[in-house]
């Protein structure tokens, strides 16, 4: 896990050591630039597999230079397979088998690989590139491409330091909807993400840059499982096993993110049933109802880890907002993106990797609203002007929830209420409330041959679990040098759930059937009695309370005036609200809150002035 940088502009040195020193936090243990003719390479190292300098980057394998973020998991048998037909390795690294294994496969290289990754590899004899988003998206790849100027990095402020860049308000109105700016777009225009399972190639000498895609989800859902439920519960237990197996390699110190929760706890259960004593992190909030400490001690407990609880209180929560900007780099507004900063944080201490829970809910469909959007489906079987009037009805009641189910009636599709539910449905403080919920994916909702929980599902993955679950991860954990490994998201997990039948994962009052079912062997379900609870902090009371001030003063009129996109006046309506006791509006709340600090960030940001050498 590291941060990786390429550029074909002629920087001088004290620009490239700029760009790497951003964001040195993501590879603490190495940091260096070489020029390859008329390429630059650089990378920051986090020290996982071979410790060895020998392993540093830019890697140099025959002609071929490799920058490299991520894992594969599977490098050792790939080794294997290609010692057998003749080569040889001076290293015990993955990013030596990535290189071999491209000049062996070529492009194809990538159906090999079963990991997370962002990488580009420099041929030096046709001056060509060619790199790789994993297929799931775990790994961040910025870039712009102009002609002959090429540039990528692990983040955007990397690419942004010595150019001017311009803010994308249409990617802000997205930002605003989905409380992350989705790819292929940036914050900025000409910064663009290179998409979750595509590949690319540029030529140096041409600027022909190209993106292809090699993995998606089956979206025309060809290979339905046939077997019996018992058979899908055994299979999937050997899958989600080895996922966890090959994730348990490292050269140092690992653990496990233990929330209490269906999905950390299996991932927990499986890297206890071989390894002793696993270190085991959750994190502790002491308002009512938003702290599940006491359940992952009692899981831990029975899984004989060792748990180590970390408390969670509303100062040190709310100082982290302020470095947003630096470890974001985009404005992103899960909430959750605070508590795991402090896991990470404080997990650092005691390991340099830890295995998550991630991709749990998309997958084998455990969200809340999957339960409420199934049950809401049949009233969109009702024309439009028949759900209006059920939804003056409700406008009347004082209960927001109430009015909040009103507005949803009003969308005229499913697919649009689902967008808009995710950030909290209420737009009316926007300009153009609906300009940004046209992005890629919504043609998902469009199958007839599909389930609207399994659109859900489907959606989600593509969306949610990319831009913000992993985004939050990625950019929480690599803020303080740990590398978070998500089981669940192996894409033989994803595709295998994906083609269950739906009622092997929902039901109504379990979901995420089948996962508890195989959980259910190795801790007892009473444990599990309880309401489920996301990794959330309670920003709804302490917005009321301890940070009343902190809000109304940072989003204050004038502040709210110079956000591109939204009605000042409304947007102060809302959160007088908020504090008011009426709605709870923490969701836009906090996007505002996260955009502000993001926007003074980058006006306080120099931009170094340069010369081509």
């Amino acid at each position: 896990m590291c941060g990786i940088y390429g550029s074909t502009v002629n920087y001088p040195d004290e620009v490239i050591r700029a760009k790497l020193t951003r964001v040195q936090f993501r590879g603490p243990d190495y940091s260096g630039f070489e020029r390859v003719g008329s390429v630059i390479l650089g990378h920051n190292r986090l020290a996982i597999v071979d410790l060895d300098h020998r392993s540093d980057q830019p890697f140099a394998y025959k002609h071929l230079v490799v920058v490299f973020n991520g894992e594969i998991y599977n490098y050792k048998e790939i080794k294997t397979k290609l010692i057998t037909l003749g080569y040889s390795f001076n290293t015990d690294s993955d990013t030596e088998v990535l290189a071999a294994a491209y000049l062996e496969y070529g492009e194809r290289c990538v159906y090999h690989f079963n990991g997370m990754f962002a990488f580009a590899i420099y041929n030096t004899k046709n001056r060509q590139f060619f790199g790789a988003r994993d297929r799931l998206g775990k790994k961040p790849f910025y870039y712009i491409h102009n002609g002959l100027d090429f540039e990528f990095a692990s983040q955007p402020a990397q690419i942004n330091i010595g150019r001017n860049v311009n803010l994308d308000e249409g990617a802000i109105n997205e930002y605003f909807i989905w409380g992350y700016v989705p790819e292929p777009k940036s914050a900025w225009k000409e910064v663009k993400k290179l998409e979750a399972g595509y590949t690319f190639t540029f030529n140096s000498d041409t600027g022909k840059f190209q993106t292809t895609k090699y993995w998606d989800l089956d979206l025309a859902y060809t290979n339905k499982y046939e077997g019996t439920y018992s058979e899908a519960k055994t299979e999937l237990e050997l899958l989600l096993t080895n996922a966890v197996d090959i994730r348990m390699h490292a050269d140092v110190n690992l653990g496990v993110f233990l929330s209490g929760g269906v999905d950390s706890s299996l991932v927990t259960a499986l890297a206890a049933q071989n390894n002793e004593n696993v270190k085991t992190f959750c994190i502790k909030f002491n308002q009512k109802g938003f702290d599940e400490s006491v359940f992952s001690a009692n899981i831990a407990k029975h899984l004989k880890t060792d748990h180590h609880i970390i408390e969670c209180n509303p100062k040190e929560g709310m100082d982290l907002i302020e470095d947003f900007g630096t470890y974001y780099d985009e404005p992103f507004a899960d909430s959750s993106a605070i508590p795991t900063l402090l896991l990470s944080k404080y997990t650092k201490k005691y390991v340099t990797v830890a295995l998550s829970g991630d991709g749990g809910d998309e997958s084998f469909m455990g969200y809340g609203r999957y339960k409420w959007l199934n049950l809401v489906n049949y009233l969109f079987n009702y024309p439009l002007p028949l759900r209006k009037t059920i939804a003056t009805i409700l406008r009347v009641s004082p209960n927001y929830r109430h009015q909040l189910i009103a507005l949803g009636l009003c969308n005229s599709q499913i697919s649009t209420l689902y967008g808009l539910m995710l950030g909290g449905l209420e737009y009316s403080w926007l300009k153009q409330p609906n300009a940004g919920l046209d992005v890629p994916f919504m043609d998902i909702w469009s199958s007839k041959s599909t389930s609207i929980l399994q659109k859900m599902s489907t959606f989600d993955i593509k969306t949610y679990l990319n831009g913000d679950i992993n985004t939050k991860v990625d950019r929480a954990s690599m803020a303080f040098a740990v590398e978070a490994r998500a089981p669940l998201m192996d894409h033989r997990v994803v595709t295998f759930a994906q083609n269950l039948p739906d009622s092997y994962k929902f039901q109504y009052k379990s979901q995420k059937r089948i996962l508890k079912d195989i959980l259910y062997q190795y801790v007892p379900a009473k444990f599990f009695a309880r309401p489920k609870s996301g990794f959330t902090i309670p920003l709804q009371f302490w917005f009321r309370n301890e940070l009343k001030d902190y809000v109304l003063d940072q989003l204050s009129l004038s502040e709210l005036k110079n956000i591109p996109g939204v009605d000042a006046t409304k947007a102060l309506m809302m959160i007088n609200e908020h504090m008011d006791g009426k709605w709870n509006r923490f969701p836009q709340i906090w996007k505002l809150l996260v955009f502000t600090q993001w926007l003074k960030n980058q006006k306080n940001n120099p931009v170094l002035t340069y010369q081509t050498v």
